[in-house]
């Protein structure tokens, strides 16, 4: 090669491979976890009627919830979807706020941690069940106060949405300060992070699964629509 073809070679500008448009398959993915997942626990979480009180008889409660053992499995299935659903939102949701915050910033890693959190609860709350539907359906009786440990957890473990304050925060922080989301999906965040926030330092932290499936379906919801129109 000649200098000259050395020269030439060098002032020629670099190819570059073109950018992949991402998908909204995330975004989607978090919309239907959230509304599978509040929709589906109201479902699955209807094992007695509170109002007659066998709550508070283990006896009682066993022999209420004896011929529920299919909608305890519904449970373990849903709860493993919409967990996958989260997973894969986190995963998203994390890319596109990286692509708009500054290098360094926490909010992408912030965001997604909370909506992992989350995931891992529901993994917890449906790995009860499998416990719960033997202990119904199993050749021998169980102990009554035995079943009533697992409905008690059964009735926690896959309503802890709290962690989705962690993440409607850091989207609020993020498209307040710097823009990563639109304003009116800032404000939106920032209100369902006050609301998350509020079931985890009061007796409620069940109740966290409603803000917390209205900011899935909205954020997702949002972002997919964006990604589609730009």
């Amino acid at each position: 090669m000649t200098a000259t073809d050395s020269t030439a070679s060098l002032s020629r500008p670099a190819t570059t491979t073109p950018p992949i448009a991402a998908g909204g398959g995330w975004a989607w993915a978090g919309a239907l976890g959230g509304l599978l997942g509040v929709a589906g626990l109201m479902v699955t979480g209807n094992l007695y009627d509170v109002e007659t009180g066998v709550v508070a008889d283990n006896a009682a409660l066993a022999a209420a919830i004896a011929e529920r053992a299919p909608l305890v499995w519904a449970q373990q299935a849903l709860c493993a979807v919409v967990a996958t659903c989260l997973v894969v939102f986190a995963a998203g949701l994390r890319r596109h706020l990286a692509a708009q915050e500054p290098a360094g910033s926490l909010v992408p890693q912030v965001a997604a941690t909370g909506v992992g959190l989350t995931a891992v609860a529901l993994l917890v709350g449906g790995g009860i069940s499998t416990e719960l539907y033997w202990a119904l359906t199993g050749p021998q009786p169980f102990d009554p106060d035995t079943i009533g440990a697992h409905v008690a957890i059964y009735n926690t473990m896959a309503w802890l949405w709290g962690g989705l304050a962690l993440s409607a925060g850091a989207v609020a922080l993020g498209g307040l300060r710097r823009g990563s989301v639109g304003r009116l999906l800032a404000l939106f965040s920032a209100l369902m992070a006050v609301l998350l926030a509020a079931t985890q330092v009061l007796p409620v932290q069940y109740i966290a699964v409603v803000p917390g499936a209205l900011w899935l379906i909205g954020m997702g919801a949002a972002m997919a629509r964006r990604t589609t129109h730009s």
